[in-house]
């Protein structure tokens, strides 16, 4: 039995998240239908997480086992064929038989990007958020600093994120290893907030963006933020960002 390991680069608009659905159409849903049509086998595609509706991604991994003799050049051109436009495989190699897309992750990173400008293109709109131009931006950078290191981030989770078949009884307490304020090159007003660390939450990046957003429009202090942190309690955070902001750049191993 080979464990083939996929790259997949996906525009999330328009998809119901990442984990396939009976009546909807899911980035799982749809790779692994067009696996089984090459294969003529029914497949189990093990996604690195579950993203959901309207995130994109660009170093999505996932892995699949196949008695199939497809070459690997074989199986990119053909999924690649079968799949829409707004999905692509970027890569696909062999990988070890323990190998699983999930349980083997060692961590993640993320991007949220927002344009802050009165005026954002309508041709930006589907990757993009757009928030008021007088944003404080110094302050956000601040909060974000509070973020490395190993923290319990109850504050920033979704009812019902934490899995601990996955987490290993951990909790809500995960490890920020980069957390960033970038102003993208020759892109005046544009930004992303950059996050990686060993594991997320469910809707934990979106809803520490929410929260700096809030600080950025001085409804919150670095001081109320950390408050916020400490406090272990999601109603004191700010609203979940826009989804379509949202993108999972890289899964590490």
């Amino acid at each position: 039995m080979r464990n083939i390991k996929l790259i997949i680069a996906f525009d999330g608009t328009g998809y119901f998240g990442w984990q396939r659905q009976k009546s909807e159409l899911t980035i799982q849903g749809i790779i692994e239908d067009a696996i089984a049509k090459m294969t003529c086998a029914p497949v189990t595609l093990h996604g690195a997480g579950r993203t959901d509706t309207g995130v994109h991604a660009e170093g999505m991994v996932a892995n699949f086992t196949t008695d199939s003799s497809i070459s690997i050049t074989g199986f990119q051109h053909g999924l690649n064929s079968i799949l829409p436009d707004s999905v692509r495989i970027m890569s696909v190699v062999e990988a070890d038989r323990n190998f699983h897309a999930r349980f083997s992750a060692k961590g993640k990173e993320y991007e949220y990007h927002f344009a802050a400008m009165e005026i954002l293109s309508p041709l930006e709109r589907l990757y993009v958020v757009r928030v008021a131009p007088a944003i404080d931006l110094k302050a956000m950078r601040e909060c974000l600093a509070l973020l490395a290191g190993e923290h319990d981030f109850s504050s920033f989770e979704a009812t019902g994120s934490r899995d601990l078949s996955v987490t290993g009884g951990r909790g809500a307490i995960r490890t920020i290893s980069h957390a960033e304020l970038v102003e993208l090159t020759g892109k005046p007003g544009r930004f992303k907030v950059v996050l990686a660390g060993d594991g997320f939450l469910r809707h934990m990046v979106r809803n520490i963006v929410g929260t700096l957003f809030e600080v950025g429009k001085g409804r919150i202090s670095p001081t109320d933020f950390q408050e916020i942190m400490t406090a272990k309690n999601r109603a004191r955070a700010g609203a979940t960002a826009p989804a379509n902001g949202l993108l999972l750049k890289k899964v590490f191993y």
